[in-house]
């Protein structure tokens, strides 16, 4: 699973001040899971996923990590994860096609098809992992977003924070950036741009995700 711009952004934008357990459901490589161990030293992090290979390059690389001990990985399908805990904060960058052709390879419909995980069901994870005060943090596609949105009120939750992510000041957005939670807090919404032009990079995004970036 390689290094996306998504992961990078839920990774730094993700709501972590009071957090001292964190969930990473659908790990990856463990990019989102490191990025947290980084920015909440205080923290233990699980993360959860499904491929086996991509459970092996998570562990390899938090093994590599300055955090090994704080960082472990679950291999096995979220829907059937029963920790000895709650979490303060759940951290997703989810499967998020959901009406589009699927790809020939199994473990890239795994990572972005609804096939193994529906927005439902990551929102019944919360329900059941969450800590009282906890939240869900999420990273989508516009039109999923809004899906998903509609899908938190059925369940009277809240979207306590918001962020739409224009790809340049001229473009719409293109992905945003959710926090929901059982509890209602005033909400609060931030842009992020990407880039100004061709590989210049905004203030805002330079300003969010300086910290992961050799060069930045």
């Amino acid at each position: 699973m390689k290094v996306g711009t998504d992961g990078v952004l839920l990774g730094a934008w993700a709501d972590l001040d009071r957090a001292t357990s964190i969930l990473d459901v659908g790990s990856g490589s463990g990019l989102i899971a490191l990025m947290a161990a980084q920015r909440a030293p205080a923290a233990i992090v699980h993360a959860v996923e499904i491929d086996e290979e991509a459970c092996a390059q998570a562990r390899e690389n938090i093994a590599g990590s300055p955090w090994p001990d704080r960082v472990l990985v679950f291999e096995g399908a979220i829907q059937q994860f029963q920790p000895a805990r709650h979490y303060d904060a759940i951290l997703c960058n989810p499967p998020f096609f959901v009406r589009s052709t699927p790809s020939p390879r199994a473990e890239k419909n795994i990572a972005r098809h609804c096939e193994t995980l529906t927005h439902e069901e990551l929102l019944e994870v919360a329900r059941r992992l969450l800590a009282p005060g906890g939240s869900l943090q999420i990273i989508l596609p516009v039109a999923e977003a809004e899906r998903f949105m509609q899908h938190v009120a059925d369940r009277q939750w809240h979207v306590n924070k918001i962020a739409p992510v224009l790809p340049t000041p001229e473009k719409a957005p293109k992905r945003v950036l959710l926090l929901v939670a059982r509890e209602e807090t005033p909400a609060r919404e931030e842009t992020i741009i990407i880039e100004t032009s061709r590989h210049h990079y905004h203030e805002s995004y330079l300003k969010l995700t300086r910290d992961f970036y050799l060069h930045a």
